[in-house]
């Protein structure tokens, strides 16, 4: 995640509340975030094409509802929750449009991961992007979330609005399937 000192969240939530200094602010925000929003979508969304309009989505969503944000969580908080409830909401739809099975999406995720150039060809990396793709989609968010952003329980919660044990219960169930994955594929 992007890393912004609390001095500087709070500078840059009041920058976005002064018509004054708005854009100026809102600038510097897409500048910041969108590269930790981009990975976590990306994680999440198989096609670099969904999760780049995705991005855009979350910034325009955030743009359009700024007078909401009144800075109660931190704004990168706020900006991954747009972001995550984003991609469940286009996961959704797109599995309903398509009707097929979660079991289908899934290996469908990790078929379009695995082709896609932005993920590394190194056999132990496509390997764990194939076993996280297997996850249902709660436990990959939250493997996801710990593993690649090093986010903590306590900012998980705020963001899923999910208990810290459920959280770190999901985690440990993810690391078990992704173990079971690598013992069954060796």
């Amino acid at each position: 995640m992007a890393s912004v000192k609390p001095e500087e969240n709070e500078l840059l939530t009041a920058q976005l509340r002064d018509p004054a200094t708005v854009r100026e602010a809102f600038s510097k925000v897409v500048r910041l975030y969108s590269e930790p929003l981009y990975w976590q979508i990306r994680r999440m969304v198989p096609s670099h094409d969904d999760a780049n309009d995705l991005l855009q989505n979350t910034f325009l969503k955030a743009w359009s509802s700024l007078e909401n944000f009144r800075g109660e969580a931190k704004l990168s908080t706020w900006l991954y929750k747009i972001a995550i409830n984003e991609s469940l909401t286009f996961l959704e739809r797109e599995r309903k449009r398509a009707s097929v099975s979660i079991d289908d999406n899934e290996a469908g995720a990790a078929r379009g991961m695995m082709a896609d150039d932005a993920i590394d060809g190194d056999r132990l990396a496509a390997q764990l992007h194939q076993a996280i793709a297997t996850l249902p989609e709660k436990q990959r968010l939250v493997f996801n979330m710990k593993y690649f952003d090093d986010m903590k329980y306590e900012e998980m919660s705020e963001i899923l609005g999910t208990s810290v044990g459920a959280l770190k219960a999901s985690y440990h169930l993810a690391t078990k399937k992704i173990e079971q994955f690598f013992d069954e594929h060796d």
